[in-house]
């Protein structure tokens, strides 16, 4: 069985009630719930993590790459500021795809520049609270490729 870590950053606690016409009503815990329901679906296992600080995502990535599992990461602010993102995320061999609500390239220009979009497979944003159902569903080949690559 694959295993998917789905790992938030700053400020994503607040959703469903942080700026609603940016980012929806959706609560976290209705993107968790919807998330282990398609991973179930799928015979994926799902760790769905949230924290404010820079350094528990970095361990967190640190351990889904050593343990080959794929990330979902929304690293919200962290996405255009964090170089210790993108170094978790190459030094640990994570598979890795980045994951925002909004589309930021339509919003302030200090968003159009992502430091761990160049090391992540790909990047998938502006379809609201269904930016992670895609980010799962395009993740689940990139594992069985990997995977296939390796035995």
């Amino acid at each position: 069985m694959s295993a998917v870590h789905v790992l938030n950053g700053p400020n994503l606690n607040l959703l469903g009630t942080r700026e609603p016409q940016t980012y929806g009503t959706t609560t976290l815990a209705d993107i968790e719930a919807g998330l282990r329901e398609r991973a179930s679906a799928l015979g994926l296992s799902l760790t769905f993590r949230q924290s404010n600080h820079e350094g528990d995502l970095v361990t967190w990535i640190q351990e889904a790459g050593r343990a080959g599992a794929g990330v979902l990461l929304n690293a919200g602010a962290y996405t255009h500021t964090s170089v210790a993102l993108r170094d978790a995320i190459a030094g640990s061999g994570a598979l890795a795809i980045e994951v925002h609500l909004s589309n930021v390239h339509a919003r302030e220009s200090f968003r159009h520049h992502s430091f761990i979009a160049p090391v992540c497979a790909g990047v998938i944003c502006g379809f609201g609270a269904r930016s992670y159902a895609l980010a799962l569903e395009a993740i689940v080949p990139l594992l069985q490729a990997r995977d296939a690559a390796k035995a």
